[in-house]
């Protein structure tokens, strides 16, 4: 029997506010993130994931306090990210109230960060975020293929992203976060080709991001390989709510709770 389909909201926090760009840019509030996660709640979200945007960039840790009153609002599976560079820091996050922990710019500095998380909490704790962009050249022609990014988007990296979710899943990642910066805030729909192209490389789940913008682009996501779905924008925005992106997901033929 297949696993219902999870709809996740995703909260982007700088500074202690929820923000939202397009392609990672021109961040403009979209709330308080402890109100927004309370409302994503009671409307039937699934699971909570939230980003300190800024933290690995910044060089700061992620905002504990925030977590903490999130998690005393919701009762639903919370997972943060942002700054996460040890087996400590994710034993604080879980403390304050976190489920699942984030981890990206310092697993890829140092990738045996992932087995060491896995092994001490379980994979079911580890989620790889991994921000990916098509590899373009100096003046913006594709080169082909994807890389992996690091720092919020900041910084490139030249490492193949099917290759490096590969790898992460190798040394214990519980699930992929699979963030299209290309898609990201464009409403365009996620990228598809992206989702299918890491299918085939692991068997772990995989929660797509970046580019939903009707009920239908998450139900497409799902029919390409993905095991849940995650937005910021329409959801902050009220332009989709919950309810209906689960309508459709039902619609093209997948369980959902």
């Amino acid at each position: 029997m297949a696993l219902a389909a999870r709809v996740i909201p995703c909260l982007d926090v700088d500074a202690g506010r929820v923000v939202k760009g397009v392609n990672f840019a021109d961040l403009r509030d979209a709330g308080d993130p402890v109100a927004l996660a309370a409302a994503y709640g009671a409307q039937g979200a699934d699971e909570l994931t939230f980003l300190d945007v800024t933290a690995s960039s910044a060089g700061r840790e992620t905002t504990y306090d925030i977590v903490r009153r999130t998690a005393e609002q919701v009762f639903i599976p919370l997972t943060v990210g942002g700054g996460v560079r040890s087996v400590r820091d994710v034993d604080t996050l879980l403390r304050a109230g976190a489920d699942k922990v984030g981890v990206n710019t310092a697993a890829i500095e140092r990738p045996e960060l992932i087995r060491e998380v896995a092994e001490h909490f379980g994979a079911q704790v580890l989620v790889l975020s991994a921000d990916v962009r098509r590899r373009r050249g100096p003046s913006g022609e594709p080169l082909g293929g994807f890389e992996v990014t690091t720092h919020g988007g900041r910084r490139g990296t030249d490492l193949d992203a099917l290759a490096w979710c590969a790898r992460a899943a190798e040394l214990g990642a519980g699930e992929i976060l699979l963030n299209s910066m290309d898609a990201d805030g464009t409403s365009a729909g996620f990228d598809l080709e992206l989702i299918r192209l890491v299918r085939a490389q692991v068997s772990i789940p995989i929660i797509a991001s970046g580019g939903a913008g009707t009920p239908e682009h998450f139900a497409q996501a799902l029919d390409a390989g993905a095991d849940a779905v995650l937005a910021a924008s329409v959801f902050h925005f009220g332009t989709l709510a919950i309810g209906e992106v689960k309508d459709a997901i039902r619609a093209h033929g997948h369980p959902v709770r």
